[in-house]
């Protein structure tokens, strides 16, 4: 169809008078795009007025269409940043499984460059503006992953094109125009992952009038290797001596690009909350303690993330990292491999031939202690505080870190783990606090690694709260998705609290899943919207403080122990033998 101006419409109406009302009507909203439903509501109206003047009916449909208009799903605009114009689309083509309303009004805009590509000359560089385009970009597809990651969306699916052009966001939001300024999510992906795997949709989010962002950025050798060279290079620029870190420098340039534009998407960019899992969090937590962002964001959500900063895991697990001095003595010796010398010569190769495997243990790409865009030690920011004070809901999965569900071991091989974890006396004290013989080894190892972890985020939430004026809110996640069998596992919440079950159609939901989605997704969101996750109709959760317990979420709603006295006080004795990380 071909949308019409007022003048020339009416010119093309002015020869019908005499026609009953209703049809004037259906001529008026078959030219100008009215959504049907709302006609059926004027014509029902306006049958009950009896207008009789065709030049008042005019009138009101138009004035209807200019109401309309401007209060229509963004999908029916065209939508202008300070790069150029960008059309949306529907996010849900039909009525989506589980409990969500409002999904006809959200819109979704795929493949948006947030920086300019990261080939050639801005390999291992911070990200670089992009540049603006002048006819509008069509945001229908999902953009180039990241090359070095996978998408994992679901077992034969698609295997998506990569790039080095890969640094665009994705947005969500059922906001009616530019002025709705409703809160605004951004969702770190976990490694080997990119936004454009269905578990990370944000349709569910922005049903509940949350605009939800989630973007790629740089890993592998691409997003972490550090150089002399490239420390030359920086400190030219910025007067710092920092390397690597170029995927936490994407992750900062997406939320500053969110700040400068999500007002054209109904956004608030005043109201930023920072989300991500694993790898995710950690990105999260780099972002609230990061100089380079302060001020910019509202809120973090930290999901199987941090914990105590004197843990051993906290060296091996998605927030870990190593100084300066060992990450370039690696990105010197990793180039030594590939058989150059020079950055020049690096820039040049195939980006293929510069990726490692993941988690490869010869050359391993991570976050870099720089001093500048990592402020400090876990320890450090956690003693100081984080250049942003703001609320932070944190946990764990049940699963996780160690802990396998419904193991089959023996109480030799459990001995056999606690031997290689843990050294001297407190083998045996260990073993005294978990106790277990053959038919119960499995349970108590997942026991043992569990309660570390609740235990290990309890003590970082009563360290972060001795620097912070804002309050933490802790978790352990116990619920095992339908279809598999590893538990409340690594990633299990991610469906649940993104409420997009409807995306995820291998595993097979019940009705108990679409309430504890309700439920969590709703805990998440208040807390996305005003820093606080209560709410009316849910379980009171507390904020964490000097008592040792912990909110439980998902087979139940409820406040319980992080562990026993004896256990905690045992963690903590053996933490305190260690360094901080």
């Amino acid at each position: 169809m071909t949308s019409l101006s007022a003048q020339s419409y009416k010119g093309r109406i002015s020869a019908r008078r005499g026609l009953p009302l209703n049809h004037v009507v259906t001529a008026i909203l078959t030219h100008i795009l009215i959504p049907y439903s709302l006609y059926c509501l004027y014509n029902e109206l306006s049958n009950k007025m009896r207008i009789q003047s065709i030049d008042k009916s005019v009138s009101a449909a138009l004035l209807v269409y200019g109401t309309t208009f401007a209060n229509a799903a963004l999908y029916n605009q065209t939508i202008r940043t300070r790069y150029g114009e960008i059309q949306g689309y529907p996010a849900f083509n039909s009525t989506p499984l589980g409990n969500l309303t409002n999904w006809e009004d959200v819109a979704v805009w795929k493949g948006i460059p947030y920086a300019a590509s990261t080939s050639g000359s801005n390999r291992w560089r911070a990200p670089q503006p992009v540049v603006a385009w002048n006819s509008t970009l069509d945001a229908s597809t999902f953009g180039p992953i990241c090359a070095g990651t996978k998408s994992v969306s679901f077992p034969g699916a698609a295997v998506e094109a990569s790039s080095e052009d890969c640094l665009s966001l994705n947005i969500w939001s059922s906001a009616k125009s530019a002025d709705s300024k409703l809160p605004v999510v951004m969702w770190s992906t976990p490694a080997e992952s990119t936004a454009s795997d269905a578990l990370f949709d944000g349709g569910g989010m922005a049903t509940k009038d949350v605009v939800f962002v989630n973007y790629n950025y740089r890993t592998n050798s691409i997003g972490w290797m550090a150089h002399p060279e490239l420390s030359a290079e920086r400190f030219a620029e910025i007067g710092y001596n920092s390397s690597g870190n170029y995927g936490m420098l994407d992750q900062f340039a997406a939320v500053k690009w969110i700040r400068e534009n999500i007002a054209a998407f109904g956004g608030d960019p005043e109201h930023i909350t920072v989300m991500g899992q694993s790898a995710g969090s950690a990105a999260t937590y780099h972002i609230m303690n990061s100089e380079l962002t302060k001020g910019l964001i509202v809120g973090a959500i930290i999901e199987s993330g941090v914990r105590a900063p004197k843990d051993p895991l906290s060296t091996s697990l998605a927030e870990n990292y190593v100084t300066l001095a060992d990450s370039l003595a690696n990105g010197v010796s990793f180039l030594n491999s590939l058989n150059v010398s020079t950055i020049e010569q690096a820039r040049a190769l195939p980006v293929a031939d510069i990726l490692t495997s993941f988690q490869n243990t010869e050359y391993a790409f991570t976050a870099t202690l720089d001093y500048y865009a990592m402020p400090g030690t876990y320890e450090e920011t956690l003693t100081k505080g984080a250049a942003n004070d703001v609320p932070v809901i944190t946990g764990n999965t049940k699963d996780e870190s160690g802990a396998v569900y419904a193991q089959n071991i023996t109480a030799a091989a459990y001995r056999s783990t606690l031997n290689s974890t843990y050294s001297s006396e407190w083998v045996e004290r260990f073993f005294d606090a978990y106790p277990a013989n053959d038919s119960t080894a499995g349970m108590a190892e997942n026991a043992m690694w569990t309660d570390r972890s609740k235990i290990g985020t309890w003590i970082w939430a009563q360290m972060h709260h001795n620097a912070s004026k804002k309050p933490v809110y802790s978790y352990i996640w116990d619920h095992a998705p339908p279809g598999q069998s590893q538990g409340a596992y690594h990633e299990s919440e991610i469906n649940y609290v993104l409420n997009n079950l409807y995306d995820t159609t291998s595993t097979p939901w019940a009705a108990a899943d679409y309430s504890i989605a309700h439920t969590m997704n709703q805990y998440w969101v208040n807390f996305i919207k005003t820093g606080d996750p209560n709410g009316k109709g849910l379980v009171d959760w507390p904020a964490t403080n000097a008592r040792q317990d912990v909110q439980r979420l998902g087979d139940a709603f409820e406040r319980v122990s992080v562990a026993s006295e004896a256990q905690i006080r045992l963690v903590e004795s053996w933490f305190n033998t260690l360094v901080s990380y």
